[in-house]
């Protein structure tokens, strides 16, 4: 849980730097120590009892808590603007970890269609093994999203911007949506971080992180976040996270915090790139289309603005020649990187259909509009001019 709530009223700059420090320092050190240890020693057998039972808040064992992890829970907490925050080992144990504690036997959850490949699997092929079903649809519509609702709907779970085909879903809307419905809204907020959009604050239950990309932003470790909005569905979801063991290690959450501290910097010149990018692919004679929340003609347009305080880093576009067309643009990048993840200083580009979404049946994926045309690119903090340049050089090599 946030124990710094004096920086709630604070900028998100200065939040991002400043949120997630010890409560009390041990030399001065102006970094958070890795606190490397398995497990904590008790002063007495008395405070040992205590400790286990609750009544004191000290450590007992890295899987159930640590000062590092911790020191990144509550940063991240803080930006979300949340009750408290937990980490995971990667984005994916913090979706399952959600999924574990609140879809039992029968429930059923309404998740955006589009979602990403590896949520999508999850909740289509793993679950139903265990009693839970999904339905997807196209989240963006309220409409849909309120016929999907079933009397066993326990979750409402969205993307929002999607992955990787950058549509839009109304928070707030999707809020009342599911909470008329007595369900919870969970918002994966990986691809906006909370530095330009907190679902908290539009009626969301829960956020969830994959950290490996915007917030960590170095392309060099993987871990993810849960944010709970109130203390009731924060102690439920700590339970099962120490239950399952999905939990982190301090040296990741050293790294990551790291990585938060300068997340204000790195995505204010990404998001510039991003903009200029967007606004090139879209003159572009062998781009046939371009999905980018900041362009007018986005479908959602008046919903990043109303949600978000920036639009972000990420682009869609489709190219001619549809699956080769893809392919020999990522054949001929010499400064972007072809490689999945996102959301690091680097700018990588990959496509969907055939890598991060190849496991989900090729007619569902078309529904949800991932074609083979679809390239997905995570626009980076390099120069402008070297990305425009690598990006026409390599598109003109479409036949």
């Amino acid at each position: 849980m946030n124990k710094e709530k004096h920086f709630s009223s604070m900028g998100k700059s200065t939040r991002a730097i400043h949120s997630g420090k010890l409560a009390d320092s041990l030399f001065g050190e102006v970094s958070v120590p890795i606190f490397q240890s398995s497990t904590f020693a008790f002063p007495s057998a008395e405070e040992g009892a205590a400790r286990f039972s609750g009544e004191s808040p000290g450590f007992i064992y890295t899987r159930l808590n640590n000062p590092t992890v911790n020191a990144l829970e509550d940063s991240v907490a803080s930006l979300e603007q949340g009750f408290g925050g937990m980490a995971t080992a990667t984005g994916m144990a913090a979706i399952s970890t959600v999924f574990m504690t609140y879809l039992h036997q029968g429930a059923h959850v309404v998740s955006t269609d589009s979602v990403y490949g590896s949520t999508r699997v999850l909740l289509e092929m793993e679950l139903p093994r265990f009693g839970a079903q999904a339905t997807f649809v196209d989240t963006s519509d309220p409409e849909k999203m309120r016929k999907a609702l079933r009397p066993e709907t326990r979750m409402v779970f969205i993307e929002t911007p999607t992955n990787p085909t950058m549509i839009l879903t109304d928070i707030e809307a999707a809020a009342q949506i599911a909470h008329q419905a007595g369900a919870i809204l969970v918002v994966d907020n990986t691809f906006a971080s909370p530095y330009l959009q907190r679902p908290l604050q539009h009626g969301a239950d829960l956020v969830v992180h994959s950290l490996t990309k915007f917030l960590n932003g170095h392309s060099d470790v993987v871990g993810g976040m849960i944010v709970a909005g109130d203390e009731e569905n924060f102690k439920k979801i700590r339970r099962v996270l120490s239950l399952f063991g999905g939990t982190m290690d301090p040296h990741q959450a050293w790294l990551i915090l790291r990585g938060v501290r300068t997340l204000p910097l790195r995505l204010e010149r990404a998001q510039e790139n991003a903009r200029h990018i967007a606004a090139f692919l879209s003159t572009h004679p062998k781009v046939t289309w371009v999905r980018y929340p900041g362009l007018p003609e986005h479908p959602q347009y008046a919903i990043a603005q109303k949600q978000m305080d920036g639009f972000g880093a990420m682009i869609s576009f489709g190219v001619k020649n549809g699956l080769q067309g893809g392919v020999t643009v990522m054949n001929h990048v010499k400064i972007i990187t072809l490689a999945v993840s996102l959301g690091g200083v680097e700018s990588l580009i990959e496509h969907p259909a055939s890598m991060t979404h190849a496991s989900i049946p090729r007619k569902e994926r078309e529904e949800a509009g991932i074609l083979d045309e679809l390239v997905r690119l995570s626009v980076g903090c390099e120069d402008f001019e070297d990305l425009r340049e690598d990006l026409d050089q390599a598109l003109n090599q479409i036949p």
